[in-house]
C-alpha cells in the first residue's frame, strides 16, 4: 500500500476511482476483490509518480516491471507478486478501452508462476472430532450459533464469506438445500446432510434471542444482533479446532477438508466444482493431490514393500 508521503496524482486518482467502479459495478467482483485490486493499483500508481508519471498514458512495461521487482525484493510472497500483476494487467488493459491511454503496457508484462502448495486439511476423524467438540458445548443460544456455523461450513464446502450472507429463507429444509451466492454473484445449490439439518434447525429456534432489528433476514447473527461477519466466524472456527486438539484450522481449512472427503468418497471432479462453486476444473483438481499424497503416506506405512 502507498503510504502517506506517496501522494498520487490526480490523473491516477481519476483511473483508479473508476476502476473500482468497474470491478464493483460491472464486473460484480466480491468487496474482497475490490479491495485487493485497489490496493494493488494504488501501490502501482504511487510507484509510477515516484518515476515522474502523471497518467495512465504514461506507464510503459518498465515502470511495471520496477514496481513488481521492488515488491520481491521487500520479500512479498510469489503468489502475492502474481496477484499484483493480474491487477496490474487489468488496470492498464481497462485503461485501454476506456481511451485513458493508447497502448497497454501489461501485455507483455509477465507474472512469477505461484508457488504450488497443497491445502492443509484435517482426516475425517479429526474433522468429526471438531463437530463432537461443538455438539459438546456449553448450552445457550450463541452456542447453537456457533455448532450450526462448524456443521455447515464442513457438510456443505462453502466459503466463511458466503455462509456470513446466507438468509433464513435461502434454507429449504425439506429438500436439505441451500441457495448460495458466491463470486461474482453466481447463484448455485448446495447441499447438507442430516447434522447439519439437526445443528441449523436448533439455532434457527433461538435465533430469535440474539437476533437484532438490523438481521432480520440473516441467517446467522453476532452477539450484537447483526449479521455475522467473517472474522467472528473463523474465531468460532479456531476455538472448535482447539477444544477438540486437532491442528488449528480456519473456515477454509473446513472446506478444504470437504472438498478432499468427498472426493476420496468416490464423487467427481465436476460434483465438486459445482459443489464448491469453482469457476475452473482446475482449481478443483487441487484436491485430487491431496488424496493422492494421503494415499502415499497409508502405502508408505502400510505396505511390506513400500
Amino acid at each position: 500500500m502507498p503510504t502517506a508521503d506517496d501522494l498520487i496524482p490526480a490523473g491516477f486518482e481519476t483511473a483508479l476511482a473508476g476502476f473500482v467502479a468497474h470491478l464493483r459495478d460491472e464486473r460484480g467482483c466480491s468487496p474482497a476483490t475490490v479491495r485487493a485490486y485497489a490496493s494493488d493499483v494504488a501501490s502501482l500508481c504511487a510507484s509510477c509518480a515516484r518515476h515522474d508519471v502523471a497518467e495512465p498514458a504514461q506507464i510503459r512495461l518498465g515502470h511495471l516491471r520496477a514496481w513488481l521487482a521492488a515488491d520481491a525484493a521487500r520479500g512479498l510472497a510469489r503468489s502475492s507478486l502474481a496477484r499484483r500483476a493480474a491487477s496490474a494487467r487489468a488496470f492498464t488493459a481497462w485503461c485501454l478501452r476506456r481511451g485513458l491511454a493508447t497502448v497497454d503496457p501489461g501485455t507483455r508484462l509477465a507474472s512469477p508462476r505461484p508457488g504450488r502448495t497443497l491445502p492443509s486439511v484435517l482426516t475425517v476423524s479429526q474433522a468429526d472430532a471438531v463437530m463432537a467438540s461443538a455438539a459438546g458445548a456449553e448450552a445457550g443460544a450463541l452456542s447453537a450459533r456457533d455448532r450450526a456455523v462448524v456443521e455447515t461450513l464442513y457438510a456443505t464446502g462453502i466459503r466463511v464469506a458466503e455462509l456470513c450472507a446466507l438468509d433464513v429463507d435461502d434454507l429449504d429444509f425439506a429438500r436439505r438445500t441451500m441457495r448460495v451466492l458466491g463470486k461474482g454473484d453466481k447463484e448455485r445449490t448446495v447441499p447438507f446432510g442430516e447434522p447439519a439439518e439437526r445443528a441449523l434447525s436448533a439455532w434457527i429456534a433461538v435465533r430469535s434471542q440474539v437476533a437484532g432489528p438490523l438481521a432480520r433476514s440473516a441467517l446467522f447473527v453476532g452477539a450484537r444482533g447483526r449479521r455475522l461477519d467473517p472474522r467472528a466466524a473463523r474465531t468460532v472456527v479456531h476455538r472448535m479446532a482447539e477444544l477438540a486438539g486437532v491442528p488449528d484450522i480456519a473456515p477454509h481449512g473446513l472446506r478444504h477438508s470437504a472438498a478432499t472427503h468427498v472426493l476420496e468418497g468416490g464423487a467427481d471432479l465436476r460434483s465438486v466444482q459445482e459443489l464448491l462453486g469453482h469457476a475452473s476444473l482446475a482449481t478443483t483438481q487441487r484436491y485430487t493431490h491431496v488424496s493422492i499424497e494421503r494415499l502415499r503416506s497409508a502405502f508408505a506405512q502400510a505396505h511390506p514393500r513400500a
